[in-house]
């Protein structure tokens, strides 16, 4: 089927560009030797989870426990939930889920660990656990050595949890837009990485895993680095947020949108803020640069003078944000060129549990 015969709004991922992408990352982290482990919350879909793993990622990390469970039941085996997971309820849905492959999950309070050990005991199963730290994000995790130290001991005490590392993940640099700003910033965070993983080796505490960073930072990650492993989820699919960082990747996700209205000076197009994020950028028009927009519930509205459209012309647009962009569809379309290789689920759509 040709895309333009397409019912719009319409979310395309070209099929080329995301190989690139996925194959970009790859080289990037090669350098270093740090592992992949992509974030589901990007694309929210378990067919492009797998492939990811068949070109090489360790595994899949995801926000929330309805998404591990997505990811469970379609095969994937090694997954990590790269948030506090609280709730009694939710605790015991993780816990059966590690009775059929390996889940880990991030802590950073003792009665979180307690909680989780009460409940792979009674589902006898075992949950791996990264203490959280708080390296600059100001949101989640110790701040100190010692109290690193001593949640970690209280993990290895359980019977049914295990001490696999560090949550490092440093999203306030994500979109910073100043790559020098990005590279100082992040040198700082590995200055104090090293030195907490110096205490904990005094210690007696064995570190398998320091994972984090994010798409923004992952080429800043030298042969030296304390990383274990990077959780990227934008680089593959792109925004205008990521587009204005100068980053290596291209853009694979656009959505289809058709012209409803148009004026000398103004295109309205048929795709809103219900199918297109705009929470960390501006919704692009590569056929109107530096146009102007206004964005609505069900319309973008471009100001671009002599922009020689017309009602019914097709248009494709960069959404400010691909996180959220793919949690407004129900499906998207694989493309080559100008022709339709699949439409698929967004499998995880909406589930934020």
């Amino acid at each position: 089927m040709r895309i333009d015969c397409l019912e719009t709004p319409a979310l395309l991922v070209d099929r080329d560009a995301l190989d690139r992408n996925m194959e970009r990352m790859r080289l990037i982290l090669e350098k270093s030797g740090v592992a992949l482990r992509p974030h589901y919350k990007s694309h929210k879909s378990t067919a492009i989870a797998h492939l990811q793993i068949q070109a090489g990622a360790k595994g899949i990390c995801c926000a929330k426990v309805s998404e591990a469970e997505d990811l469970a039941m379609a095969g994937v085996e090694d997954i990590l939930v790269a948030n506090q997971v609280v709730e009694k309820s939710r605790i015991a849905r993780l816990a059966w889920l590690a009775k059929g492959c390996r889940i880990a999950v991030c802590v950073d309070q003792a009665q979180n660990i307690r909680d989780l050990e009460q409940a792979a005991a009674f589902a006898d199963s075992r949950i791996r656990c990264l203490v959280e730290y708080e390296v600059g994000m100001g949101r989640c995790g110790v701040e100190t050595p010692e109290a690193f130290a001593d949640l970690a001991r209280q993990v290895m005490d359980c019977p049914h949890l295990e001490f696999e590392g560090i949550q490092a993940y440093a999203g306030h640099l994500s979109h910073e837009p100043d790559g020098e700003i990005r590279r100082q910033e992040s040198e700082k965070i590995e200055i104090r990485l090293r030195q907490l993983l110096d205490y904990l080796k005094q210690e007696g505490i064995l570190v398998k895993e320091v994972s984090g960073a994010s798409t923004a930072t992952a080429a800043l990650r030298g042969p030296d680095t304390v990383y274990t492993e990077v959780q990227a989820g934008s680089y593959l699919l792109m925004d205008s947020a990521y587009g204005q960082m100068g980053l290596e990747f291209e853009h694979s996700l656009t959505m289809l949108a058709t012209v409803v209205s148009a004026r000398p000076d103004l295109v309205v197009t048929d795709a809103g803020a219900k199918c297109m994020g705009a929470d960390h950028g501006e919704i692009l028009c590569p056929q109107l640069p530096g146009a102007a927009v206004n964005l609505s519930e069900e319309h973008s509205a471009f100001s671009f003078s002599n922009h020689g459209l017309q009602p019914g012309d097709k248009v494709r647009l960069i959404p400010g944000h691909c996180c959220t962009t793919m949690n407004l569809n129900d499906v998207f379309y694989f493309v080559r060129e100008e022709r339709v290789l699949d439409c698929l689920p967004v499998t995880s759509r909406g589930k934020s549990q």
